[in-house]
């Protein structure tokens, strides 16, 4: 362990310096200071340890533990990782998809202080995956597949969200000139409603169009992404739905996230 720092610190030192990151847990990435060892059975003769310094690392070294098992099943086995937790999200650099989209927006509510680092929403996993970040903010279809490409859930903001207000978490909206008129907003409103009921009713046939947009999902999957933005609350808000969007932005604006008035008018439904 000591020759392995010995080689890698010049490595970590650069990294370190140069993002500011790598230096305040260079420790537990290298096997130190990790919270409990003492309890562990590696401290015991003979037992085997495994550190990754994420959880896509240790689901990757499971081939390796099952072989480690296999040869010497007598030896205790132990795999440590370094994962984030919801409370150590403050200061750290987040992949996000925009500064002006709904999902920063509720982070910075759930978290003020981090640094965002903006790309776009198809390249967060990778940024994670790459350390170029320390976390991502996942929109769209991410959300579905990112486990099985070894990432770990820090904190699911829409149900964050549903715990302090009892609402849902408002994705977007559509919204109208006001000097169009409210008349026009109301035909452009039932134009983009009976799109969506349309689709809804001939769901099969809808996804089958959709499917050639899809970025690396099949049917079964994208069927589960259509039907979390394509719903009941994509035909009309109703009361709690309106509800949900006008604590967003009256909340957004108390933070100073949003500019003032926190005031919204929705079209008659």
């Amino acid at each position: 362990m000591g020759l392995a720092a010995l080689l890698t610190s010049p490595y970590w030192l650069i990294r370190g310096l140069r993002h500011g990151k790598y230096l305040s847990n260079l420790g537990q990435r290298l096997g130190f200071s990790i919270s409990g060892l003492e309890k562990l059975p590696a401290q015991h003769p003979g037992a085997i340890w495994i550190h990754a310094v994420s959880v896509g690392e240790a689901l990757s070294g499971i081939t390796l533990a099952r072989r480690l098992k296999d040869s010497y099943p007598k030896r205790p086995l132990v795999v440590s990782t370094k994962a984030l937790k919801p409370t150590e999200l403050a200061g750290k650099r987040i992949g996000v998809p925009g500064l002006k989209t709904s999902a920063y927006l509720t982070l910075k509510l759930y978290e003020p202080d981090f640094e965002p680092v903006v790309m776009p929403f198809d390249k967060i996993v990778d940024a994670v995956q790459n350390n170029l970040v320390e976390a991502g903010l996942l929109i769209h279809e991410g959300q579905l597949f990112f486990p099985k490409l070894g990432l770990h859930r820090i904190v699911d903001l829409g149900v964050w969200w549903q715990e302090e207000t009892g609402l849902p978490l408002p994705l977007g909206g559509n919204a109208v000139r006001r000097a169009l008129g409210p008349q026009v907003g109301r035909q452009i409103a039932k134009t983009i409603r009976d799109s969506v009921s349309y689709g809804l009713e001939h769901r099969e046939e809808a996804l089958n169009y959709a499917m050639q947009f899809a970025r690396e999902m099949d049917a079964e999957l994208a069927d589960k992404f259509v039907g979390m933005y394509v719903n009941n609350w994509t035909l009309g808000y109703g009361e709690k739905g309106q509800q949900a969007v006008k604590e967003l932005i009256k909340r957004g604006t108390k933070a100073g996230l949003l500019p003032a008035p926190p005031t919204v008018e929705f079209l008659a439904e």
